[in-house]
């Protein structure tokens, strides 16, 4: 333990020497959440290219700005060092400061294409609450001035936009806010602690490891389903079938729990079976990401091939779990994110290859879930 509050320290300090580079204290900041990109278009004469977003609902608003000298963040790759921005999702970014006498939201933009139209920031709305005292932040002023309006942005692809939004100064006692009204950033209802100097007073409890946990491993009834050909995507003849998975009390489709272990992380994820056979796939891509950036890598999934759809055969009505197993993830992290990519389209009926991001997920709150998955026979009544 006190290693951990030793890099802690160090990692404030660090934060505090470029918060001062800059003439800034930096509050907080995240490497936010991860929004999928949006299609790009090239122009066959000039090669710029040109991107709509997608995540504006224009039904409302009725203001348009195009925006000019936008200020691009030249140390967003310092800020945020393992942020990914040439994934097929590039990350929401923001960093909170105190700015002569104001808090500045800032919020980064990687650009996917040359000119990216449709972005929206904020209005009215957006405000930071006080969560000890209750009190209302109200939004100042935007730079640039995209306040209530959609707007276009062109800035080289590749680069990082910096869209600022201005608040009245909060005080030195606030320890936690609530940030509304930014949804492009996932801001709206947002919990965050700021980074305050640590009293001297506080004690702390050393957070322990897990058990290993045990689970039913599946295991293969079939080694294709009825095709003896090499697997093959495209078609469903030659997937494996497998039976005996982990069989648990009826939860949420994609309900996960985490143990953490020195060796590995363990994250079960929770499904309903709608029916007798139905497919599943694990790709060796899918990550869990910490709030710095850094992925923590899929190494397998117990007794299920990876890179391969399968089919799982039980019973509709079933709820099942999977085992995965990921690089270990230091104890003192507070959230995760689950990063599960898209899979090429594949031929079946109600094919699906879109993945799956669950943001922010609280990691206490995963270790609680371990009691959800429990091994529970199935019973039948007839």
């Amino acid at each position: 333990m006190k290693r951990i509050l030793l890099l802690a320290i160090l990692a404030i300090i660090t934060l505090t020497a470029l918060a001062q580079a800059k003439g800034t204290t930096v509050l907080a900041k995240s490497i936010g959440m991860y929004m999928p990109r949006p299609d790009i278009q090239t122009d066959k004469k000039t090669h710029k290219t040109s991107a709509v977003w997608y995540s504006t609902n224009n039904a409302w608003i009725k203001d348009f700005c195009e925006t000019k000298n936008v200020a691009t963040e030249k140390d967003y790759n310092k800020l945020f060092p393992n942020a990914a921005t040439d994934m097929l999702y590039m990350p929401m970014s923001w960093m909170l400061t105190d700015e002569n006498n104001e808090t500045v939201l800032h919020c980064y933009f990687p650009m996917p294409a040359d000119e990216v139209t449709n972005l929206w920031l904020t209005s009215e709305e957006t405000c930071i609450v006080d969560n000890a005292t209750g009190k209302q932040y109200r939004i100042r002023r935007t730079e640039p001035n995209t306040f209530r309006k959609h707007f276009s942005v062109k800035a080289p692809k590749g680069s990082v936009i910096d869209l600022k939004v201005y608040f009245p100064p909060l005080p030195e006692t606030t320890k936690s806010v609530t940030m509304f009204g930014i949804p492009n950033w996932n801001l709206v209802g947002w919990h965050q602690a700021l980074d305050r100097p640590m009293s001297v007073n506080v004690s702390l409890s050393p957070i322990k490891y897990d058990t290993i946990p045990r689970f039913h491993t599946p295991r293969i009834l079939q080694e294709h389903l009825c095709e003896d050909k090499p697997y093959d995507m495209q078609n469903w003849n030659t997937w494996k079938v497998l039976t005996d998975v982990h069989l648990i009390k009826p939860q949420k489709d994609e309900t996960l729990a985490i143990w953490l272990t020195p060796e590995t992380t363990y994250v079960a994820i929770a499904y309903e079976q709608n029916w007798t056979r139905e497919y599943f796939t694990f790709s060796s891509g899918l990550i869990l990401l910490d709030e710095a950036g850094h992925q923590y890598k899929l190494r397998k999934v117990q007794g299920v091939p990876l890179n391969e759809l399968f089919f799982m055969e039980g019973n509709a009505g079933d709820y099942i779990a999977f085992l995965m197993e990921f690089d270990p993830l230091p104890l003192d992290l507070e959230t995760i994110t689950y990063i599960e990519p898209d899979i090429e389209p594949f031929n079946a009926w109600g094919a699906n290859n879109k993945g799956t991001v669950l943001h922010n997920l609280n990691i206490q709150q995963l270790r609680q879930n371990q009691r959800l998955f429990d091994y529970l026979p199935r019973v039948i009544v007839e």
